[in-house]
């Protein structure tokens, strides 16, 4: 139930008798104060306007005037001694020219003084809607300015004097700073006056004889910035080019919205908002109707009925990424488009913008500063809004409330919502607290259809909340579909923003900008997609915006050179982004990776040749004694012992289904660690050390390799964490079962073992796209399973697709477990035949069957006759065979084949080379029947 405000408030008067109605909310201050108006029921009636202080929750009457006044607005400076407020009343001056449509309907100023009720007209009366706003100061002054904005004619500032020591005005001085504007925004908390006015084109200074002839270019309209100062004059800080609808060139505008948040001075012709952030973020949104053929004006008004449909569009210029978001929602009835407000709300932590339609939608626009918009979230309305809200507006943000995501770090996060904003109901005046809590964006991931929408759902969670428990939750979600061709992307966006995410906790301050560097989602920049909403197609594109650093005022320019403040911040923002400096792209692992897999032999390296080792070196195609091999070499060494701190995390080792183990001496993961090490640590040092030192991205080549290290260590346990996620998906959760390894599998039941199948392919798939490494024992493993689950004719094609991986552990375990009928026999020998050479002739010498005593028989004598030297260990036979067949052996009337084949044997080789103990057992087993 949302809390109301007038109702609050008038709890706290005093007088039990007291009749308070017709409250209105009239300003908001600097300091998250408002302004309260109201109308006392006493005799004669009268107007009351209050001071609502939020952080201390205490409402101060301001003043009681003698009759009733419809007060639209007001504003009180910052000592509390001057009331300024805007009278819309038909009784203020019958005689005024007006519109002829509404003649009385006439906007007052007036200033009144607290301490002497003294009250001061400013303004005449006038049909243009007139704002008042009061200058808040750093420092103590004097003097007291505030703003009076009408409409279409002047924007003036007041500088208020006073008699010393009494508070009460000496004089007020005016000076117009803005003339003939067509819209025009206040924002308090940075002090920034924004204002759209025709702007002349600049003259050429170069004359030419036909520049009589030809015809002058008309103005265009122009977004402007006045930032103002304690002391110094206001300065122009921003001029943006715009491109916007035909406006009315009358005088008369139409209806005025008397909304006081934001301060706007705007018509019904252009709805206009400017919301910025003190971190350097300025966002120019802008809502509009229209059709997409245009008829004549006169069939318009013939035509434009309730039942007809235009195109709701909005659309959010980010000046801090030189790009502007469009969304547009086709087939809107006419009824319901004209009554549709959107709320433009940047959400507390400042990496996305809220756009609540109430009824409708929520959009939540990714627009922070750490890398470029792409990951944006469209749900439905939500459910915590109530159902009568119809104009939502957010309230400053109490700095007490004010709980930043980003401070949240990897595991330690908390389940916080994306926004603790407060909004008000203009015509209600509720506040409705703006929470998307984590369980409704799960539940928008469950319905959502679209990928683009559910990778922004995992791109949150990863990266801006690093909420790991919900992206569990998510892949449970995807284990219900497995076999969909969009699970493996899911997969990818979930390793890029875990690596991502793991890097940024306990980064160290110098190291902040390579950040800028590494990958951050698979989603590209400036996509453009379609969204199915409750029936709403919902369009949702992006626009490139070019050199926009030319419409904004650089530090060196400013009237106090590069003090700090919004606009400082906006130059950094936009110097951090560079079209040269791209984020570097795993593809380009990958594509190596597919050459240097393919002659891969693990057993010709030994562990000390990689990265793996905490006292491994790095092997490089450079010299030995380069300064690059020698400062790899140390990043691989820490990258190490990295590892050996994380393997000795028994609770993260307990999470997976598997031991972490390989009997190989040199892994694959060792080699897709190297060669991911390598070539990030190269690209960072091409884009981060070959700058110039003014630039953004400028570090030590010790701080890339740091770096690089970092992000490869994060890779593995991304993927550690994501395979742990799958096993807990297939509901095989390895805190829960007994065993581990092959004998879990063989313990699951079919389903569970095909679910968990299914995941874990999808997994391997993901992880060779995107060249991550995988944790030690998920080959073997995943291989067994694979066995386990699949016919062995198609086991067999995985394993020649090189899908499966035949490590000497697991084919062990398999070829036990076929067993030794001629069927058998055939599968094995044809298995073994797949192997490397080294591996296979590894198990072929711990396989007791006739056919491995010939076949390492056979290559015995090979070898003996092909002049290769081989030395007789002393292998006697391995078990004693029972035989019939006696043809082998030497007779009375004949000589024995053995004997004649052993003599040719030993005029090739010593006899210490021989081993006549398995020449002796093969030629035995060949009498035998056992194919």
């Amino acid at each position: 139930m949302a809390e109301n405000l007038a109702a609050k408030l008038y709890g706290s008067l005093q007088g039990d008798d007291l009749k308070a109605e017709q409250w209105k909310l009239l300003g908001q201050e600097r300091d998250c104060s408002l302004l309260i108006g109201w109308i006392e029921e006493t005799s004669p009636p009268h107007s009351v306007i209050g001071h609502y202080d939020r952080g201390k929750d205490s409402l101060q009457v301001l003043h009681h005037f003698p009759t009733t006044l419809n007060i639209v607005q007001a504003s009180i400076n910052q000592s509390h001694t001057l009331l300024g407020y805007v009278v819309k009343d038909p009784a203020i001056d019958p005689q005024s020219p007006a519109n002829p449509d509404d003649p009385h309907q006439l906007y007052k100023p007036f200033v009144l003084e607290l301490s002497s009720a003294k009250t001061h007209n400013l303004e005449t009366a006038t049909p243009k809607q007139v704002r008042i706003q009061f200058l808040y100061k750093q420092k103590p002054l004097t003097l007291d300015k505030f703003l009076v904005l009408i409409h279409h004619e002047t924007i003036t500032m007041y500088t208020a004097t006073f008699h010393p020591p009494t508070p009460e005005i000496q004089a007020l001085n005016p000076e117009i700073i803005v003339r003939t504007f067509l819209w025009a925004q206040w924002d308090s908390t940075n002090q920034v006056l924004y204002h759209i006015h025709n702007r002349r084109p600049q003259a050429s200074v170069i004359a030419e004889e036909d520049d009589e002839a030809r015809p002058k270019p008309s103005s265009s309209p122009t977004l402007s910035g006045l930032q103002f100062h304690d002391e110094l004059p206001h300065e122009t800080v921003l001029n943006i080019p715009l491109n916007l609808p035909q406006l009315p060139t009358s005088g008369y505008c139409g209806t005025y919205e008397d909304d006081v948040i934001p301060l706007r001075v705007h018509d019904c012709s252009l709805d206009l908002i400017v919301i910025s952030d003190t971190r350097g973020m300025v966002c120019v949104c802008h809502h509009y109707l229209y059709r997409p053929v245009q008829p004549p004006q006169h069939m318009l008004d013939a035509t434009l009925s309730d039942s007809n449909t235009v195109h709701f569009a909005y659309s959010v210029t980010l000046l801090h990424h030189s790009c502007v978001i469009h969304c547009v929602i086709p087939g809107i009835p006419w009824s319901q488009a004209k009554l549709m407000r959107p709320t433009f709300c940047i959400a507390d932590g400042g990496d996305y913008m809220i756009v609540l339609v109430q009824g409708f939608f929520t959009h939540l626009l990714e627009i922070g500063v750490t890398h470029d918009p792409s990951c944006h979230i469209l749900c439905g309305p939500l459910p915590t809004i109530p159902e009568g809200s119809s104009y939502l507006v957010p309230l400053i943000n109490l700095p007490s409330a004010s709980h930043n995501l980003k401070g949240k770090k990897g595991f330690l996060a908390g389940r916080e919502a994306i926004s603790n904003s407060l909004t008000i109901d203009l015509p209600t005046l509720d506040l409705v607290p703006l929470d998307i809590s984590p369980d409704f964006l799960i539940e928008t991931f469950t319905k959502e259809t679209s990928v683009h929408g559910r990778l922004g759902v995992i791109h949150y969670f990863m990266c801006h909340s690093h909420d790991f428990e919900a992206v569990a939750n998510l892949v449970s979600i995807m284990s219900d579909k497995p076999k969909s061709l969009n699970v493996v992307q899911f997969m990818q966006e979930i390793l890029i923003g875990g690596s991502y995410s793991i890097v940024q906790r306990n980064l160290l301050p110098d190291a902040v900008p390579l950040l800028s560097l590494l990958p951050v989602t698979t989603v590209k920049d400036y996509s453009s997609y379609e969204v199915k909403i409750n029936n709403l197609g919902i369009t949702l594109s992006h626009e490139k915006l070019w050199n926009t650093s030319v419409m904004l005022l650089s530090p060196q320019q400013r009237l106090v050179p590069y003090r700090s403040d919004l606009w400082t911040r906006l130059w950094d923002n936009l110097g951090k982004r560079s079209e040269s400096k791209p984020r570097f792209n795993p593809s380009q692992i990958t594509d190596k990776l597919l050459v240097s897999l393919a002659c891969y032999q693990p057993e010709a390296l030994s562990r000390c040749s990689t990265p793996m080792s905490p006292s491994g070196g790095l092997v490089l195609a450079t010299s030995s004694g380069s300064a690059l091999a020698s400062t790899l070499a140390t990043a691989s060494a820490a990258f190490g012992e990295h590892l050996m701190s994380n393997r000795a995390n028994k609770m993260l080792d307990a999470a997976l289904p598997f031991v972490e183990m390989e009997n190989c001496t040199a892994s694959r993961q060792e080699h897709v660690v190297s060669v991911n090490l390598r070539e990030l640590s190269m690209y960072l040092l091409k884009h981060a050390t070959n700058t110039p030192a003014t630039s953004y991205v400028s570090c030590t080549s010790l701080q890339v390799h740091a770096m690089a290290t970092r992000y490869v260590a994060a890779q593995l346990e991304s993927s550690r964490m994501l395979c742990q996620m799958l096993s807990r998906a297939a509901c095989v959760d390895p805190r829960l079962e007994q065993e581990r390894g092959f004998m879990l599998i063989d313990q699951l039941d079919e389903g569970r073992r095909a679910l968990l199948f299914s995941m874990m392919e999808r997994y391997r798939y993901a992880i060779e796209i995107m060249a991550f490494p995988v944790p030690q024992g998920f080959s073997s493993f995943f291989t067994y399973l694979g066995y386990r689950s699949l016919r062995y004719s198609m086991f067999l094609q995985y394993v020649e697709r090189a899908v499966f991986e035949l490590q000497v552990d697991v084919t062990k375990i398999i070829i036990a477990d076929i067993g030794d009928t001629k069927e058998n026999v055939i599968k094995k020998l044809h298995l073994l035949s797949l192997l490397p050479r080294s591996r296979g002739k590894r198990l072929l010498n711990q396989w007791l069957h006739p056919v491995s005593f010939m076949l390492r028989a056979r290559e015995h004598a090979t070898n003996i006759l092909s002049g290769e030297i081989c030395q007789n260990r002393g292998r006697t036979s391995q078990h004693c065979l029972r035989h019939n067949g006696l043809a082998a052996f030497p007779s009375a009337d004949r000589l024995s084949p053995l004997d004649t084949f052993l003599d040719l044997l030993t005029a090739k080789a010593s006899l210490t080379e021989l081993d006549f103990g398995l020449l002796i057992e093969a030629t035995v087993t060949s009498t035998e029947d056992f194919l």
